[in-house]
């Protein structure tokens, strides 16, 4: 079963059609009956409920502790993320709900929440394990295992009171835990007494190159991906199933800029496929990255396609 929120409002003051998520209404709903209801009751959750909390993180890079805090203001997410431990990281993300991909005109894209469920839904098989107790407060798991060896699974333990995601492990290809992510406290979550703003419909920007080839299921994602870390010169875009997420950068080689070596690198959690080649005499470089199998970034990499001319196909970097 899929929720059907009310979605759409005019914005105060003005005639334009704001699609906005009403939190209040999540109080109504009946309690998940399935594992997929769960999974999406936990999306509409992690958007609604304004909360602080403590948390762990489990890698191949070691433990960290952190400290969370989601709220909601003027209809816009603000998540901040502080490493209380080894080198001082704070990361702070404001937004909205996102799209499930881009639009190329006006037809409908859902919101993330209820489109993300209906999608993975063909690509893994979720379902509910054992009652737990996570950050003193009762957990229903969720087990989601790939139908494929092309990505990831995960098991997730939600708050029984709120859906809100307490516990997550990353399981590779093969079975193993490779990341948990854990809350170690959370402060009484509060529902948001008002809505939520939904990201407006966008066309996709023009790029002279696309991946040939991508899991069944991996949809270029509706975001910003411009950074000044990297400068415009850098071709930047994301695919996700809705679950596991792949970054792929395409940037020009220069004369006196430091390079990558080709070939599988580990940065903490995450791989990342690096490729050297040449199109019509120019040099570039490739990056496909994300917590996904080998095999499956270097796919990627290998296949990508080059629109710019009719010139000749990319070739491998001498």
């Amino acid at each position: 079963m899929y929720l059907t929120p009310a979605l759409a409002e005019t914005q105060p003051g003005s005639d334009t059609q704001v699609d906005r998520f009403d939190c209040r209404q999540v109080a109504d709903w009946e309690a998940p009956d399935s594992a997929l209801s769960w999974f999406e009751r936990s999306l509409w959750a992690s958007h609604c409920y304004i909360f602080q909390a403590r948390a762990v993180r489990i890698g191949v890079d070691g433990v960290r502790t952190l400290a969370l805090s989601h709220d909601i203001q003027d209809g816009v997410e603000r998540e901040v993320a502080r490493f209380l431990d080894g080198p001082p990281v704070f990361f702070e993300r404001r937004g909205r709900i996102g799209r499930l991909s881009w639009s190329e005109n006006a037809n409908d894209i859902p919101a993330s929440p209820a489109g993300i469920a209906q999608h993975i839904d063909r690509f893994y098989r979720l379902s509910l394990g054992g009652g737990d107790r996570i950050a003193n407060r009762r957990a229903v798991r969720l087990d989601i295992e790939p139908l494929d060896g092309l990505r990831f699974g995960q098991r997730m333990w939600l708050d029984v009171q709120t859906a809100l995601p307490l516990k997550r492990e990353l399981l590779d290809d093969r079975g193993r835990v490779v990341e948990t992510f854990q809350f170690t406290e959370l402060h009484p979550p509060r529902l948001h007494q008002g809505s939520v703003s939904l990201d407006t419909q966008r066309a996709p920007p023009r790029q002279p190159w696309s991946p040939g080839w991508l899991p069944e299921g991996f949809i270029d994602q509706p975001v910003d991906t411009q950074s000044g870390q990297h400068g415009s010169e850098v071709g930047h875009r994301i695919y996700s199933d809705g679950l596991s997420t792949l970054s792929l950068f395409v940037e020009p080689i220069q004369e006196g800029r430091e390079r990558l070596i080709p070939g599988l690198h580990r940065l903490g959690i995450s791989l990342a496929v690096v490729r050297h080649l040449t199109v019509e005499g120019s040099p570039y470089q490739v990056v496909v990255m994300g917590e996904l199998p080998p095999r499956v970034l270097a796919e990627v990499a290998e296949n990508l396609t080059w629109t710019a001319s009719q010139g000749e196909a990319p070739a491998p970097a001498e």
